[in-house]
């Protein structure tokens, strides 16, 4: 698929409580290869190649973080909270696009200036110290344009630099959609005994609500989920604690916790046979991804978690490595090519 495509899908605001605009974007290319595209009440987009056993269901939140306005005051400042995970300093002072009633409304996240902080005071801003300022005169004014559990996302576009990396808001997980997407294409040019479902899940980052009655309503024998995880290629980073995962070495295969035994070795037999490069991500828990409720919905799903590393998480520039991305939409083709009806899912 195209580096357009990838910044359409970027672009669109579609914080959890909202992610329309994404999922339309999603469709979209999903129709030019896909048997059948349909979406189910909760809002999951789901991509369809008719075939035959075992049914496979590949994942990839679309949501991303973002914040709803809770309260307008008489001046017109906006007060917000969290939707999603956010480091408080990464908001102070950002531009905000705020799904308004009529068009999209940008406003500045503000805070006491430093200058104005007498000595002793916390400089570290809590969330409820923030409010965000959209230029109206007055409540009245402020009013007209959002309300009330309007919701937002930080208005920080997409780049490209160098060594095919890519920055941006709204990579976790919009690139985890985005490839299993890309998988889809590649086993629509060349199909595999199964039945495969690509689906762009929602509010993975605050319920995993859309994994959970998107792995309940397809009934799937096997499960692909594929997320961001933290690069270890930063300065600070410690790789005795999270691992190896460096941008450009090749998605991450999860082992451990909610991953299927036989899942996470037959991904890693074929990334060997096919020369597809991968480092190792030990889940000791949970994986605080969509896998969390899928591996467990009905009688149980063999899951696998297929993750790209990504530098500056939950932030307005996050950053990931195109050609992660590329192995890892084939490793995800090669292991659904490899499973027949007898494929033995049960680990031994």
């Amino acid at each position: 698929m195209t580096i357009p495509f990838l910044k359409a899908l970027l672009s669109a605001p579609g914080p959890s409580s909202q992610e329309v605009r994404p999922s339309r974007v999603w469709r979209a290319e999903a129709q030019t290869f896909a048997d059948e595209i349909s979406v189910d009440p909760r809002g999951n987009s789901f991509a369809l190649l008719k075939g035959g056993q075992p049914r496979v269901l590949l994942a990839g939140h679309i949501d991303e973080i973002g914040l709803i306005v809770t309260y307008i005051d008489d001046e017109g400042f906006l007060y917000f909270t969290g939707v999603g995970g956010w480091d408080v300093m990464v908001l102070v002072g950002q531009r905000i696009r705020l799904l308004g009633k009529s068009e999209d409304v940008i406003g500045v996240i503000g805070r006491k200036p430093i200058h104005l902080m007498k000595n002793g005071e916390p400089t570290i801003s809590k969330l409820e110290e923030l409010w965000i300022d959209i230029g109206a005169a007055n409540r009245a004014e402020a009013v007209q344009r959002v309300a009330v559990g309007t919701v937002g996302v930080i208005d920080a576009p997409i780049h490209e630099l160098p060594n095919e990396r890519i920055v941006s808001r709204s990579l976790d997980n919009r690139i985890g959609a985005y490839t299993v997407l890309e998988a889809l294409r590649l086993l629509a040019q060349d199909r595999p005994q199964a039945t495969v479902a690509a689906v762009a899940t929602v509010q993975e980052e605050i319920t995993f609500a859309g994994a959970q009655t998107a792995a309940f309503g397809f009934e799937p024998q096997v499960a692909i989920v594929v997320d961001v995880t933290h690069a270890t290629d930063y300065p600070t980073a410690d790789k005795k604690l999270r691992g190896e995962a460096k941008l450009g070495g090749g998605p991450a295969i999860a082992v451990g916790s909610v991953n299927s035994p036989v899942i996470q070795d037959r991904l890693m037999t074929l990334a060997g046979q096919h020369s597809i490069p991968y480092n190792v991500k030990v889940n000791a828990t949970s994986s605080a991804t969509d896998a969390d409720v899928i591996h467990m919905t009905r009688s149980g799903i063999a899951t696998g978690v297929v993750s790209i590393p990504n530098r500056y998480m939950h932030s307005p520039n996050e950053m990931i490595q195109m050609s992660d991305v590329v192995h890892a939409a084939q490793l995800i083709a090669h292991l659904v090519r490899s499973l027949t009806p007898d494929t033995r899912l049960i680990p031994e």
